[in-house]
């Protein structure tokens, strides 16, 4: 083909974005990974977690045989000292699906991060940079605080957040109270204005939603399948770069729990069952934002195995297929 000749045209229709979305431990990338493979597509990463370079392990992020069994994309493209942000990765995921669509492949987006998601889907509003003065104070005032103390707080600078978010929910919590502080204005004004959703696409939303004993299940199995992998020595060489507490790759689950572990301050046992509770809790807020937020055309209420992929695309390519009114 000439450099003259357009792209040929990706096999579920062009501009059609499929979205592998759920709680964590859903299986969501074992089934991008088989429609990457069945349809010549590139996974991009939707999970703010998986973005950072020293997380592989934790995040559990694709090994490299699958990375090299199928493009992969914005797959720890930071450095843990960096802060990655919705609105950053809008624009980088965007940019990738332009460049996948533009080569006549299909973009599948895979992640849990809801935010990030709509983000790309709807927009998301232009906050402005808050100071890490404010940030540091927040993580501050809520440890010293508790979450219900600390919420209370959030609910008198925002009480549209403060009566939303969980006592629980720390990052969503500080977030709303240096946004607040250091703006003069509530984040849930600045959230009701969104900018920069890429309403141009056609995104096909698959929902994996397995039931909640299934999932908590499968936390523990791959948390501790972490652990035997080398998880410890990941977070070992995390710790010793001296980073900010505040990072985002420094609160990710499982890497406060294991400093603990490694600093003396618990035993492996207790910093791995801490880890699991940790992440069945946001599995559940997770199971939370998707039920209320995410509007699924395709869902499936288990966990994804490769014996029921067959039906899962034939649905995706039905859904493609069928005009829209």
């Amino acid at each position: 083909m000439s450099s003259a000749d357009p792209p040929p045209t990706p096999p579920l229709g062009q501009k059609t974005v499929l979205v592998i979305a759920g709680p964590t431990a859903s299986g969501k990338t074992a089934l991008a990974l088989e429609l990457a493979a069945a349809l010549g597509g590139v996974v991009i990463n939707a999970d703010s977690m998986q973005v950072y370079r020293e997380l592989r392990i934790l995040t559990d992020r694709p090994p490299p045989e699958d990375e090299a069994r199928v493009p992969h994309r914005l797959f720890g493209v930071l450095p843990a000292a960096r802060r990655g942000s919705a609105a950053w990765w809008r624009d980088a995921a965007s940019a990738e699906i332009d460049a996948v669509l533009s080569d006549g492949r299909v973009p599948i987006l895979c992640g849990g991060t809801g935010l990030y998601l709509n983000a790309l889907m709807q927009g998301i509003a232009e906050v402005p940079p808050v100071p890490a003065e404010a940030v540091e104070e927040a993580v501050t005032r809520y440890a010293r605080l508790g979450g219900d103390a600390f919420r209370e707080e959030v609910r008198a600078l925002d009480p549209v957040l403060g009566v939303r978010l969980e006592p629980g929910d720390s990052q969503r919590l500080q977030r709303a109270w240096a946004v607040a502080t250091a703006t003069g204005r509530p984040l849930s004004d600045w959230q009701a204005q969104p900018t920069g959703g890429r309403d141009d696409l056609t995104f096909c939303r698959v929902l994996l939603f397995p039931p909640r004993p299934v999932s908590a299940e499968a936390v523990e199995v791959r948390f501790r399948k972490m652990i035997e992998e080398g998880a410890v020595e990941e977070v070992r060489r995390l710790a010793a770069m001296g980073l900010d507490p505040s990072l985002p790759a420094m609160r990710a689950i499982g890497v406060p729990q294991l400093i603990d572990y490694i600093e003396g301050k618990r035993d492996l046992d207790a910093a791995v069952d801490a880890s699991v509770i940790a992440t069945r809790q946001y599995a559940k807020r997770q199971r939370t934002w998707f039920r209320h937020q995410f509007l699924s055309d395709i869902r499936l209420d288990a966990q994804f195995s490769k014996s029921g992929f067959e039906k899962i695309f034939s649905e995706i390519r039905s859904f493609v297929l069928t005009p829209k009114l």
